[in-house]
Parts: structure tokens; C-alpha cells; sequence
């Protein structure tokens, strides 16, 4: 069966860098639309980067600039580094998989990994 396993999530001070990854096992990654979610407590679901199988990628407006996403085949992994980051940051991120075209809206993503936790102080 499909498994998304996302690493990397950590406790770090405002305007460090992470780096969360995302692998795919029994998923050719680079066929799908992959998405980066977060949610913090008490808040909805929110997507904040997602990449294409034919490459565009998205991201939220509050990201942009600090956030980059990233594929690498060989590895059937998707990353997200994260830089310049700020405790509203804070959240669970999730990495989810959709077999069509990207969407922003979560209830479109097939598959979902367990989370990693953020947290920026």
C-alpha cells in the first residue's frame, strides 16, 4: 500500500531553517501532485507549497520567499526547506499526494503522511 513518511520537523528560534521531507513508498512521486499542508491548533488545514508532476509549483502567500519545494526522483522524495522561519510557523506538517492535477483544498489529496511537528520560538 501507499505510504507517505514525512521527517525533519524540529523545535528552532525564529529565523532558522528546516528542511522536511516527504518519502513515497509504493508511489512513483514524480507522477503526482505533492503537496506540503499545516495545521496548527485550533486552525483549518492549510496547504502551503505543492509541486506538479510536470513541475509548476504553489505556494501561500505567507511562505513566499522563505519556503521552497523540491523534488528529487532518485530518491522519491519531495522536500521543503524552510527559511526565515517565524513562530506563527508553528504546526503539524503533513505531506499528502494526489494522483491528478494540484489543488489547494485538502479533501482532493489521496494519500497522507503521519505528520511532523514544527515549532518555532
Amino acid at each position: 500500500h501507499v505510504q507517505l513518511v514525512e521527517s525533519g520537523g524540529a523545535s528552532v528560534h525564529a529565523g532558522d531553517s528546516l528542511r522536511l521531507s516527504c518519502n513515497a513508498v509504493n508511489l512513483n512521486i514524480a507522477t503526482v501532485c505533492v503537496g506540503w499542508f499545516r495545521q496548527a491548533p485550533g486552525k483549518e488545514r492549510e496547504q502551503v507549497a505543492s509541486i506538479d508532476s510536470d513541475g509548476p509549483t504553489f505556494y501561500e502567500d505567507s511562505v513566499k520567499g522563505r519556503f521552497t519545494i523540491s523534488r528529487d526522483s532518485a530518491k522519491n522524495t519531495v522536500f521543503l526547506q524552510m527559511n526565515q522561519l517565524q513562530p506563527n510557523d508553528t504546526a503539524m506538517y503533513y505531506c499528502a499526494a494526489r494522483r491528478w492535477q494540484c489543488t489547494v483544498v485538502p479533501s482532493d489529496f489521496d494519500y497522507w503522511g503521519q505528520g511532523t511537528q514544527v515549532t518555532v520560538s
